[in-house]
């Protein structure tokens, strides 16, 4: 067992009677992590410690707030290897890939603080009236709760932490039951850092979960996860009206209509759907093709697909790992078996598969769904795995049309060298983001949302973030 933590609270590790292991999903015997469960009454020495901390912490200026929480990226960045090898042992992406999480919560942190400085300043409006000068200026929000996900254990926290704290604000964390070791580490790093209150870490299921985000002294409440979750979570803030942003799943596209180059093109849709092993809210999960590049998209994508090595995380030569837990594996198993049902052809893939020295691991083989029906559960629902869905088309009409047909609009891709397909895909994607001949990989100082049920309220990168972590005033000085 590596980590052992309890719950972090006004600066102190607290323990309850009520412990959860953690395991690695490469070898799920192995224990990786015990920790202490949160009970109501931390979720209320909790809120007061922020409440505390948050006064404090609003009084210092953003540029000196900026440089301490500059002080605590470039700890969290020197503590990579230690931070990496956390995600992957509990989470089982590569280590690859988990270093590549750190440095982009690195990079996006950064930025974020850049935001604040010029978010926050206050900015002069018109007057109607003589002699009144009109100002509108923002002030912290106050206490945040971030309720994050299992997939990004490094990254989804410190998406929230950095920019509450650098526009003046605390947060307290509930990460993962799946994946908390990095949140700890993290907290850890802030204890050595910041003041007491204003980073808290606590552990506990929907009943903690929904113990926070209801709590009378929460006035923001940040969530990254599944719909239905970020549903229950928006009934539960009508209790406090905190206000809430909500970064919700996806089931993203993308459409290759004509290319130059068709490797490239293909070698781009591989990698954006399966890095984390499909486990990412922005993966692609449907490939629409125009009908005479059928064929080749369908073999090419394949042949990428077959080759790809599952395997540890921690071993250099994976290029796939797990599945993060058991429930997760058997969603995407029963996920590709009622595709079977709906009339799909799965290419490569379609089944479990046991790794030689990863004893029972939760594997699942790259899969490529073809003739997939546009109305099928593949087809409209997140799998949330290693499996994509092949579907054709006839005309960019209809295109756009299958592209949009989902509830989700978090991002697509396009590929097509047509100046009129692509201003096309620009102005009628419903989706938060577009991406035009590359991958839907989003860069660290973009902003970061998505529309319809992929989210609600504030992005979560960029200047539209300082809307949920400040509020706004309006002010008249008279003569």
């Amino acid at each position: 067992m590596k980590y052992d933590y309890g719950n972090l609270i006004d600066g102190v590790w607290q323990d309850t009677g009520q412990i959860f292991d953690t395991h690695n999903p490469a070898r799920p015997a192995e224990t990786v992590g015990r920790y202490a469960m949160a009970d109501k009454a931390m979720v209320d020495r909790a809120v007061a410690a922020a409440s505390r901390a948050a006064r404090e912490w609003r009084r210092v200026t953003v540029a000196q707030r900026c440089d301490i929480l500059g002080r605590y990226i470039d700890a969290i960045e020197a503590a990579r290897g230690v931070l990496a090898a956390a995600i992957t042992a509990e989470q089982g992406k590569t280590l690859k890939e988990s270093l590549g999480e750190v440095a982009k919560a690195c990079g996006e942190s950064r930025y974020m603080m850049q935001h604040a400085m010029a978010e926050t300043g206050s900015r002069h409006a018109a007057s109607l009236r003589p002699g009144v000068r009109n100002l509108v200026v923002r002030r912290p929000r106050g206490v945040i709760v971030a309720i994050t996900p299992w997939n990004f254990p490094v990254m989804t926290p410190m998406r929230k932490i950095a920019p509450a704290l650098a526009f003046g604000n605390a947060i307290i964390v509930k990460a993962s039951e799946f994946t908390p070791a990095a949140a700890c580490l993290l907290g850890a790093i802030a204890a050595d850092i910041l003041p007491n209150g204003l980073v808290q870490i606590l552990h506990g299921g929907p009943e903690i979960g929904n113990a926070l985000v209801s709590h009378p002294g929460v006035q923001g409440v940040t969530f990254t996860g599944s719909v239905g979750t970020g549903k229950r979570i928006v009934a539960a803030t009508a209790s406090n009206l905190a206000e809430v942003s909500l970064e919700l799943g996806g089931k993203n596209a993308a459409v290759i209509h004509d290319t130059d180059d068709l490797d490239a093109c293909l070698d781009q849709v591989a990698q954006a759907a399966m890095m984390c092993s499909g486990q990412r809210c922005t993966a692609v999960s449907r490939v629409l093709v125009r009908r005479d590049l059928h064929a080749q998209v369908a073999a090419g994508l394949a042949r990428r697909m077959a080759a790809m090595r599952l395997g540890d995380g921690s071993d250099p030569s994976t290029e796939l790992g797990p599945m993060t837990h058991r429930a997760q594996l058997e969603h995407v198993r029963l996920s590709v078996d009622q595709a079977r049902r709906d009339g799909a052809v799965v290419v490569t893939g379609g089944e479990p598969v046991r790794v030689p020295g990863c004893v029972d691991g939760y594997f699942y083989a790259p899969t490529l769904l073809d003739r997939v029906a546009p109305d099928s559960a593949a087809a409209r629902e997140e799998i949330f795995g290693p499996v994509v869905s092949l579907i054709s088309y006839e005309t960019l009409d209809d295109a756009l049309h299958l592209l949009n047909d989902v509830a989700y609009g978090l991002t697509a891709a396009l590929f097509s060298n047509d100046a009129r397909a692509i201003a096309r895909f620009v102005d009628e994607c419903e989706t938060g983001m577009l991406h035009v001949n590359h991958g839907t990989v989003p860069d660290s100082h973009m902003p970061f949302g998505g529309i319809k049920a992929s989210g609600v309220g504030a992005y979560s990168v960029g200047p539209g973030a300082a809307a949920f972590y400040t509020t706004e005033h309006s002010v008249y000085l008279g003569a």
